[in-house]
């Protein structure tokens, strides 16, 4: 159970390779020989990787605190405070073995429908050839988004979070193991499609990037402040249904810019095209050199 966000469920890894039935789960052992061990010396006795045995949650095993009934909330902060603290210890462990490989990371967030399968479906196909993208899914169940992505032409690892509602540093980084990103590549991390609890937890990625849609409303920055204040970039999506729509394009950017004043918006339609070159601009600017 995350005392963070009150999720729970065991995470797999899946490697989608071109035969469906070629799906791994992290149980089996599955090595490409990345190194992606975490072996730090450091007093996080879980392996880092891969090689985790069964019962796993959202790496925060270790931190079991009874509350009894009649405590008070004192207790639960810092129980809350505890699991976030050995996320971003394992966060810190996935920037560094990104870094020292020249990966860019960059964890998508959104609503549920927002779009974030449609846009990673286009971007990996008009930049097949000019920088190599790999991806990263977040679901609850099943590998559908994977598959799409996998038939768009990008490699592809599926987290399934069973109960829980977002990645944590610890699924990355199993993800990682499996997708053995090259240097100098692109890693597009879609996260859980939820507002709220993805913002709490780092990865360990170098950019955060959330995604909204002109159906859901503009009110989404003022409701869920906490998402769009940490993002570097806000991808306005799906602005070929603007005509159709009751959306005030001018309030939402008044409101954005009165929640995450440094976050920077872009309009785009991930089904049309329109904005998508300004899209793949930041990504290409951000993209490290590959390590020779």
């Amino acid at each position: 159970m995350c005392a963070t966000c009150g999720c729970s469920g065991d995470a797999v890894v899946r490697l989608i390779a071109d035969d469906p039935g070629d799906d791994l789960s992290a149980g089996t052992g599955h090595d490409h020989g990345t190194g992606h061990d975490h072996d730090h010396d450091r007093e996080h006795s879980h392996e880092h990787d891969l090689g985790l045995g069964p019962g796993r949650s959202h790496g925060h095993e270790g931190v079991h605190v009874e509350v009894p009934a009649s405590a008070g909330t004192a207790r639960t902060v810092q129980l809350q405070e505890r699991v976030l603290a050995k996320n971003d210890q394992l966060a810190g462990l996935n920037r560094a073995w990104l870094r020292q490989r020249g990966i860019l990371a960059v964890n998508l967030m959104s609503s549920p429908g927002a779009g974030k399968t449609t846009l990673l479906e286009r971007t990996t196909r008009e930049l097949a050839g000019r920088v190599a993208i790999s991806v990263i899914e977040g679901d609850q169940e099943t590998t559908l988004d994977a598959r799409r992505i996998l038939a768009a032409g990008s490699n592809v690892v599926q987290i399934n979070t069973g109960a829980g509602c977002h990645l944590d540093a610890d699924m990355l980084a199993r993800g990682l193991r499996s997708l053995d990103p090259p240097s100098g590549s692109i890693v597009v991390i879609e996260n859980v499609g939820n507002l709220v609890c993805p913002a709490l937890f780092d990865l360990g990625e170098d950019a955060r990037v959330v995604l909204a849609s002109v159906t859901e409303g503009a009110d989404k920055p003022l409701k869920y402040p906490r998402m769009f204040r940490q993002a570097g970039l806000v991808l306005l999506n799906k602005t070929d249904l603007l005509p159709y729509v009751d959306f005030d394009v001018r309030a939402y950017g008044r409101d954005l810019r009165q929640v995450a004043p440094d976050a920077l918006l872009m309009q785009v339609s991930a089904t049309s095209g329109d904005g998508m070159q300004e899209w793949y601009d930041w990504l290409r600017r951000r993209t490290p050199a590959p390590l020779r």
